[in-house]
């Protein structure tokens, strides 16, 4: 799942930007309100986590110009204002949770893992854009409970070999270059000479694949990578 996390505070978004990444969700940054809201013009995203105290546009009013168009990511706010009325007006502007800092990741991720669910339970699933899960090839990854199953039977994955499944499921029949993955699943540019691609590809092929005859990552050489499902 995709998170735009808004926090203009250096150690503290690195902090949450590197928490989010190792529970295996893909985290955009923005350290302003005019950053984030040019990201969530072009991008969607499956949940929102703003600061209140931001530069240029302050989170209060970038959530709510962008509840005007969209009524249904969720949103959580992050903020030092403690008091009983600035976590209503918070709330009131378009959040759907209000969390105070100081404050610990273990409390965070269940929040987020909470209005995710929150908002996927509550949700047509004929028309939903955040499905629940992702599918192809017998392969099913919840992405709430963070199950993988293949035709039925359980895969236990860890969470970079969850986070390559599900951009592959995201990208079915689409060739990923190395240079793709890596920006997606570490967040840096291509190193021609790393391996890290290949050795992780290799140790989601040998749990997706090994034991089924039909083989659904192919190494496309010399390019990249691609999930056929078809």
């Amino acid at each position: 799942m995709r998170l735009l996390l808004v926090e203009d505070d250096s150690k503290i978004a690195k902090f949450l930007e590197n928490g989010l990444t190792q529970a295996a969700f893909a985290v955009d940054l923005a350290t302003d309100g005019e950053m984030a809201q040019d990201l969530l013009g072009v991008n969607s995203y499956d949940l929102l986590i703003c600061d209140i105290m931001l530069p240029k546009i302050d989170g209060l009013t970038l959530v709510e110009d962008f509840r005007k168009k969209d009524q249904r990511t969720p949103i959580l706010f992050l903020s030092a204002k403690r008091s009983v009325d600035d976590r209503v007006l918070g709330l009131q502007t378009g959040a759907d949770d209000y969390l105070t800092k100081p404050f610990s990741l273990s409390e965070l991720l269940a929040r987020v893992t909470a209005l995710l669910r929150r908002v996927n339970s509550t949700s047509n699933p004929t028309t939903s854009s955040t499905p629940t899960a992702l599918m192809g090839g017998g392969v099913v990854l919840d992405l709430i409970s963070r199950e993988v199953k293949r035709d039925g039977k359980k895969i236990e994955l860890q969470l970079k070999e969850f986070s390559l499944l599900e951009y592959f499921l995201r990208n079915q029949g689409r060739v990923l270059t190395k240079s793709q993955i890596l920006e997606r699943i570490w967040n840096y540019q291509f190193d021609p000479q790393t391996n890290v691609v290949d050795v992780l590809v290799f140790r989601l092929r040998t749990k997706i694949d090994r034991e089924f005859e039909r083989k659904l990552i192919q190494n496309m050489r010399g390019v990249g990578y691609v999930f056929q499902s078809d």
